[in-house]
């Protein structure tokens, strides 16, 4: 092989290894941790209940088997059942053994750092003894005084948990102990003024650095994607805003009911379950402009200036940008599936909506005049969470005379779950004599040449919490922004003389979509 010494032949050959090393990329390495983490206590609130069987320890133990959690640790489980340590390991076990396929060698070595302490929520001396366990287990361990609660309980009393830990001192940062953080799973309130109120209380004792709100949305692999996606590749930004866009459709469907959430669903519904949180992260991603660093300050500014931006929905015409649905009777994959009002816990006439779209407006330079919509709903045709773009039709067309006045725009299609993928759409020639334009389709696997452990959103989100990351969780104005948006739609659907007007009924295993057409 010839030695290349001119300059010209250096860039070549330059440009060959960047081409070369970009494909040896492809596949990437194990990029799971990128600095160790500090010793800690993990304390689960409520760990008697269903999360933390289903999903808490299963994350942990997982994150153990795969080097995911610090040297040293500490997870400590408390709830009002009653419990010895030992029976909450057996019950944890036997949880793990039934829904998860694990290596359990190591599950005696795992559960040594496993222990259970059973409290009352509303009663002070339980968490001073808590807090005493706490520092018993610290100095027999010799691990520092960091600690993660976890409030795994309900969210009508977060604000009573919150105070009794703040009254303990296990919210108290320096002075001997080491940092405190507290986590919260949605809903963050039902309103905007419940919402305020959980915040001021959590505030009394917590610093806003201490508070992480969960969305678990925001930790999946392919959710954290879109920001790469956009910002790290020179191609889409010139292109990502209204010059280019005809519209943005967000859809996160499901196919099952509401099952054993019931009572909270009638409580709820689905504006309060999907809206409020995961439906406006995942546009705020869509939506926002570039941060100035890849950090949590930086990032849930720029979310936050989309939430401000968000145009109010015109309250005495709301069907023009708010349609709401429930499910009726009807069939998925084949079978046979009740109605919301037959399910049981279920009023007979209720009124609680199972399936919405909503047609939002971002008022800013970007985004003005591109309608984003939308969906989210139960019992749909299949499980579905994805992000689709639909760029404009070409302005104007050179082969109107041959193919008639429109191509079909392109569109870019982000899938979250569960085809975790990226495609592009575009425009080809036809092969053959005669000009004819098909569509053909770039795509992209996320799993595709995946080296290393992929982990789950409450293994990502668990992970940041020990970090104190927060860019993947929501913070205080995020959470009160999107509910100043949303609760003058709640109460006019809710407190109307005849909120069911609002409301279409749609078949079980349908899209939901034949409503639009009544509205």
């Amino acid at each position: 092989m010839a030695v290349v010494t001119d300059k010209t032949g250096e860039h070549i050959k330059a440009h060959a290894n960047d081409i070369h090393g970009a494909e040896s990329n492809i596949a990437g390495e194990n990029c799971f941790m990128e600095e160790n983490l500090e010793p800690c206590t993990i304390v689960i609130i409520g760990a008697s209940g269903d999360l933390t069987s289903r999903k808490l320890v299963p994350a942990l133990f997982n994150l153990y088997l795969n080097n995911g959690l610090p040297d040293a640790f500490l997870i400590v489980g408390c709830g009002r059942t009653e419990l010895s340590s030992q029976e909450f390991k057996n019950k944890i076990l036997s949880t793990l053994k039934k829904d998860r396929d694990l290596n359990f060698s190591d599950w005696q070595s795992f559960s040594a750092s496993l222990f259970y302490k059973s409290i009352n929520y509303d009663d002070a001396s339980s968490f001073i003894s808590l807090a005493k366990y706490l520092k018993g287990l610290d100095k027999k361990s010799n691990i520092p005084a960091n600690r993660i609660f976890y409030l795994a309980i309900p969210p009508s009393i977060y604000k009573t948990v919150a105070k009794m830990i703040g009254q303990a001192g296990l919210a108290e940062e320096g002075n001997g102990n080491g940092w405190s953080r507290i986590v919260v799973e949605k809903p963050f309130g039902r309103d905007l003024e419940s919402a305020t109120d959980l915040n001021q209380s959590l505030h009394e004792d917590f610093k806003e650095s201490q508070i992480f709100r969960i969305d678990h949305y925001l930790a999946k692999e392919t959710v954290q994607n879109i920001l790469m996606f956009r910002f790290a590749n020179s191609i889409f930004e010139p292109i990502w805003n209204r010059r280019y866009i005809d519209n943005i459709s967000i859809t996160a469907a499901e196919s099952v009911g509401v099952e054993h959430r019931a009572g909270y669903y009638e409580q709820a519904g689905v504006l309060r379950d999907m809206f409020q949180n995961h439906m406006m992260q995942l546009m705020s991603l869509t939506a926002m402009d570039p941060p100035s660093l890849f950090e949590a300050k930086p990032v849930r500014n720029e979310k936050i200036r989309v939430f401000r931006a968000v145009r109010p929905f015109l309250l005495s015409s709301l069907k023009d940008s708010l349609i709401l649905g429930q499910y009726g009777p009807g069939a998925i994959d084949g079978k046979e599936v009740l109605g919301y009002r037959e399910e049981s816990s279920v009023s007979p006439d209720s009124v609680i909506p199972t399936y919405a779209m909503m047609k939002i407006f971002i008022d800013n330079w970007r985004w003005q005049g591109v309608p984003f919509y939308l969906m989210s709903g139960k019992r749909l045709a299949k499980k579905m969470t994805q992000i689709a773009i639909q760029f404009k039709e070409v302005p104007h067309s050179m082969f109107r005379n041959i193919l008639g006045e429109h191509i079909t725009a392109n569109h870019l299609i982000l899938g979250i779950y569960p085809d975790e993928r990226i495609t592009l759409t575009f425009q080809t020639k036809n092969p053959g004599t005669k000009i004819c334009l098909r569509s053909v389709t770039m795509d992209f696997f996320y799993h595709q040449n995946l080296r290393g452990q992929m982990f789950d959103a409450y293994e990502k989100v668990l992970i940041d919490c020990i970090l104190g990351d927060q860019m993947l969780f929501w913070q205080q104005e995020g959470v009160e922004l999107c509910w100043s948006f949303l609760t003058p739609i709640l109460k006019e659907c809710e407190d109307c003389s005849d909120s069911s007007k609002l409301l279409h009924l749609y078949e079980a295993g349908s899209w939901g979509l034949d409503i639009i057409g009544s509205s």
